[in-house]
């Protein structure tokens, strides 16, 4: 799920003696690198390193002790986490379970079930063996469940962020080096997935639709997506934070994540360990401005700032593309006398920015607040790319009830244009077949959620999403009188556990 500020920290199962420990700890890493880990794609919930959970024990006997308080599920287990943690090692589980259902419009009524169980091993090479900097990650994903979105919905935005193939892969594998104390200037090598560091919009992570994890732009027109949930590529990546206030990140990745087309990415991929090298440059960059900065001091008598986050990037894939209208011979793929081969492009490109702004805070709880983000991107390139130009906005509400901390409620939409190339080809096919062949434009949805921890390990998000122009305004195929796919309304709920 993108949308995964929300994710918790947690780790596997251990027992009492040092010999057993030492066991676990070995099928843990066994697991963790075999099993490692956004169909479009988003980030599922994000999982940070974890630290032994002090709150209670979590033996047989005292398993309910603290319950309530405790950071995971299983707390320390006996001791567990807090004696890898010495040695600089967390292994961390978390899943993500949810029920979609689509209650009106569409092309048919019913309520699919999709989760997704990540699992995480991260290593501090300072703990581990005095080697400042370091940090060693695998990651991986069990996906389980059905697809709303293909099988029900239709949508160009898909409804949820953990929606993808059934399968137990590999998802990230990299070594990351800082090079001094401040954390100003570290390089990322191995197997990534863009959509945890670039095109981020941390008060879009609430949200349960993929594009306010990873944006229509590339979900629709990279190849195989882009590598991002529950993709990833090869590449390094660079951070350098010159000023406080500034940061710049970097990257040059392999063109294709997983295949040479976008239809079959997972299923040649879908262990992900296929490490491909040959597909052509994807290069990033971005360049953020936060404020207040890291270090700023607040002083006595001065009204807190309100945050405010703003990037500007681009990406450029040297990979082909195929022509949305025309094929090889300059003839349009809606002509009866087409070989069918789409004419290829070499290269794409797109521009983005993202800006997270709090506009109010509290006075007297500072962690209430209201916040607003938007992130538009686009491509000129719209003879290539299915959609040319997306949007995602909203506002994020924290603590919405009075000492509700952890709560957060927030309502947005968002909106993807298909390109000049595509409805092109719409229009073409109604000239040829002399029929009404319906012109697809663009595809609106909002989205209203709620997020409500019942305890640190465990939340709950009801949801509701509404979507306007259905996959650009597609004909139903269950209408004889070939009318529009009917606007949706789609409710939902999410859960997150952190064991």
């Amino acid at each position: 799920m993108k949308n995964i500020e929300h994710g918790k920290k947690f780790m596997f199962a251990g027992r009492r003696c040092g010999r057993i420990r030492a066991a676990c700890l070995l099928s843990g890493l066994a697991l963790g690198l075999l099993s490692g880990g956004r169909a479009f794609a988003s980030p599922p919930p994000r999982m940070a390193a974890s630290t032994g959970d002090s709150t209670a024990s979590s033996c047989i006997l005292g398993f309910p002790n603290g319950l309530a308080r405790r950071s995971y599920l299983l707390g320390d287990i006996c001791g567990l986490r807090e004696w890898l943690n010495k040695y600089g090692v967390s292994l961390n589980i978390l899943e993500t379970s949810e029920a979609l259902g689509n209650v009106s419009g569409g092309i048919n009524r019913g309520a699919e079930y999709d989760g997704l169980t990540q699992f995480s091993l991260q290593l501090d090479t300072q703990r581990a063996f005095h080697w400042y900097g370091g940090t060693f990650n695998a990651s991986g994903l069990q996906i389980h469940g059905q697809n709303l979105s293909a099988d029900i919905l239709y949508t160009l935005q898909t409804a949820s962020g953990i929606e993808s193939n059934r399968a137990t892969r590999l998802w990230e594998l990299w070594y990351d080096q800082k090079f001094d104390k401040e954390g100003q200037y570290d390089i990322k090598i191995g197997q990534q997935s863009l959509d945890q560091e670039f095109m981020v919009s941390q008060n879009a992570l609430l949200f349960v639709n993929t594009m306010f994890g990873w944006p229509m732009v590339p979900s629709a027109d990279m190849p195989g997506g882009g590598p991002a949930y529950p993709l990833s590529a090869l590449g390094v990546r660079a951070h350098i934070r010159p000023a406080n206030s500034w940061t710049l990140l970097a990257g040059v990745f392999n063109g294709s994540p997983a295949a040479q087309n976008a239809d079959d990415a997972q299923e040649q991929n879908s262990s992900g360990t296929n490490f491909r090298v040959n597909d052509g440059v994807l290069a990033i960059a971005e360049l953020q401005f936060a404020y207040p900065s890291m270090g700023a001091t607040v002083r006595p008598g001065k009204k807190t700032p309100l945050a405010r986050t703003y990037k500007l990037g681009a990406w450029y894939d040297t990979e082909d593309f195929a022509d949305q209208q025309f094929d090889n011979a300059g003839l349009s793929l809606a002509d009866p006398s087409s070989a069918g081969i789409a004419k290829t492009h070499h290269g794409n490109y797109a521009l983005y920015a993202v800006a997270d702004q709090m506009l109010w805070s509290d006075p007297q709880e500072y962690d209430r607040t209201l916040n607003f983000f938007v992130r538009p991107m686009g491509t000129p390139r719209g003879d290539r790319n299915l959609i040319d130009f997306s949007v995602n906005a909203g506002f994020t509400f924290t603590e919405p009830i009075m000492h509700r901390d952890d709560d957060t409620f927030g309502i947005a939409m968002g909106y993807a244009h298909v390109g000049s190339g595509a409805s092109a080809l719409d229009k073409d096919y109604g000239r040829f077949t002399n029929t009404g062949y319906p012109v697809r434009s663009g595809e609106t949805f909002v989205e209203a959620s709620y997020q409500y921890q019942i305890a640190p390990w465990w939340q709950v998000e009801p949801d509701f999403q509404y979507v306007f122009n259905v996959g650009g305004g597609i004909t139903n195929p269950n209408s004889p009188s070939g009318e529009h796919v009917k606007n949706e309304a789609v409710l939902g709920l999410r859960m997150n556990i952190a064991f």
